[in-house]
């Protein structure tokens, strides 16, 4: 699975480039997610804007980021796509997740509790 990734200030942002995150690629994403969180990453921002479609295992690869990453730091999601957002909705996931709707806002965000 490709995955872009950068570092702006304490912030990592990780954007899957693949319209996908289902069980083909959820346990190659959920390791490089427990990666960068092992390796010391506290503030992550999720950028979905690529992606259009997510199943279960791909939920949970992301739910499974943001059990790693407890109360030492957040996981937060930007830019979803309505078909991604609709599934957010269904399984209440939008209030398990802070979702921003640019980067930016994202950003801005986790600086300021950084």
């Amino acid at each position: 699975m490709q995955l872009q990734q950068k570092k702006t200030g304490d912030v990592l942002l990780v954007k899957p480039l693949e319209k996908r995150i289902d069980a083909a690629t959820a346990a190659e994403f959920k390791d490089k997610m427990s990666d960068w969180i092992v390796s010391g990453n506290r503030l992550i921002v999720l950028n979905l804007s690529e992606v259009d479609f997510i199943d279960s295992s791909g939920l949970g690869a992301i739910v499974s980021g943001l059990k790693k990453m407890g109360n030492n730091g957040n996981l937060v999601i930007c830019a979803v796509r309505e078909t991604v957002m609709s599934l957010f909705r269904l399984t209440r996931m939008n209030r398990v997740f802070e979702i921003f709707s640019s980067e930016d806002e994202a950003i801005q965000a986790l600086s300021n509790k950084g």
